[in-house]
Parts: structure tokens; C-alpha cells; sequence
């Protein structure tokens, strides 16, 4: 089902150039997960580009929904960090930060201008990215004792469920990574064996 997967890239874009009127826009993608590695990349390229004007972005994280920002630092308002964000919602990607660092070059480009320039150096960048599909899990923990071992083991063959993790020091733990619409589905199928109980169910 296609509530079941989100696109993303596969690693960083590496550089891309846009180069107008004497301006340079250099883009970079990067894929993440929380706004922790947003902040620690964005530092990473002031650093890398200490001398550039600008350094606007954009990003997009989790699935359902999707949490996103946009900044223009310092161009005129919606210049910038909304042509960003407009290219990750036109790729339909997630978990991406978008960065877009502009060295002026002399020349104004007026606000349709710079809303052109962004919006091509991260349409560009996306365009150079490998966007792969990813699928969106759910984990269910299972505990149960050992005599229930071997109906366990065969339920979870038969329905072809995906093992992450198992644990049998005390008692028997299973986790097991579940599409995320055949949750409940499989909740329903596991709990269908007597004495076993789902520890948790999280994302």
C-alpha cells in the first residue's frame, strides 16, 4: 500500500551550482532524521562556506505527518526557504534537509529573481539526488514462555513475519518490524496464540 512507503535519498547529493547574474548557488541534500542532525549539518556548512552571503534551507521529517520549516536567513521573505520546501513537496521526499548557500555576486535579483534562482539550484539538486523508497515499519514485542516456542516460531514462518530482535534469557521476547498497515493485522494473528502478550507497539 502506498501509505506503507515515503521516498527519500539514499545518502548526501554531494554539490550542485546554479549560477546567475554573477550570484552562485551551491545546493546540497542531506538525509536525516531529527532536527539534532539539522542543526549539527548546517554547521558543518557555515564552516565549509564561512564566506557566503546566505545559507537558506529547508526541510522535511517524519511520514504521517510530515514536520517541516523553512528559513530564508536574511533574503526577503519567502525568497528562499519556501522555493526550498516547495521542491521537497514537488519530489514528494521526507526526512531531507535542503541547503541552498548563496555567494552574491553584485547584481540584485529582485524577489522573482531569487524565488527562481532558489527554487532551480534545489530542484537541480534533487534532480542529482538518488531518491530511493523506503518502507514505513511499526515494531511489535512479543513475550511468551517457552512451551509456546515452537507455535510461535511456526506462525511467524507461515505469515513470513520479519524477526528484528529476540531475546530468550528469561522468558521468550520476539520483536517482530511490521508494514505499518498490517499492524493491527498481525497484532490480531499473534495474539491469536494463547499466552502470548504484546509488550509494545511502537514506530
Amino acid at each position: 500500500m502506498e501509505s506503507d512507503h515515503y521516498k527519500t535519498i539514499a545518502k548526501p547529493s554531494g554539490e550542485s551550482l546554479y549560477k546567475i547574474k554573477n550570484s552562485k548557488f551551491f545546493a546540497y541534500a542531506f538525509p536525516v532524521t531529527n532536527e539534532e542532525e539539522v542543526k549539527e549539518i548546517l554547521n558543518q556548512i557555515k564552516k565549509e562556506h564561512y564566506q557566503a552571503r546566505h545559507w537558506c534551507y529547508a526541510w522535511h521529517l517524519g511520514t504521517s505527518p510530515i514536520r517541516y520549516r523553512a528559513n530564508d536567513d536574511g533574503e526577503p521573505s519567502n525568497t528562499a526557504g519556501q522555493p526550498i520546501l516547495g521542491q521537497l513537496q514537488s519530489f514528494e521526499v521526507t526526512n531531507i534537509l535542503l541547503i541552498v548557500i548563496r555567494y552574491f555576486g553584485g547584481v540584485k535579483l529582485g524577489v522573482g529573481g531569487l524565488i527562481s534562482a532558489y527554487r532551480t539550484a534545489a530542484h537541480d539538486c534533487l534532480e542529482n539526488s538518488t531518491i530511493v523508497t523506503k518502507l514505513i515499519t511499526e515494531t511489535i514485542k512479543i513475550n511468551f514462555e517457552y512451551p509456546l516456542m515452537n507455535e510461535v516460531m511456526r506462525k511467524i514462518k507461515q505469515h513470513k513475519l520479519n524477526i528484528s530482535k529476540q531475546d530468550f534469557n528469561n522468558n521468550c521476547e520476539i520483536w517482530i518490524k511490521s508494514p505499518k498497515s498490517e499492524t493491527k493485522k498481525n497484532i490480531t494473528l499473534l495474539t491469536s496464540i494463547y499466552g502470548i502478550s504484546i509488550l509494545d507497539n511502537d514506530h
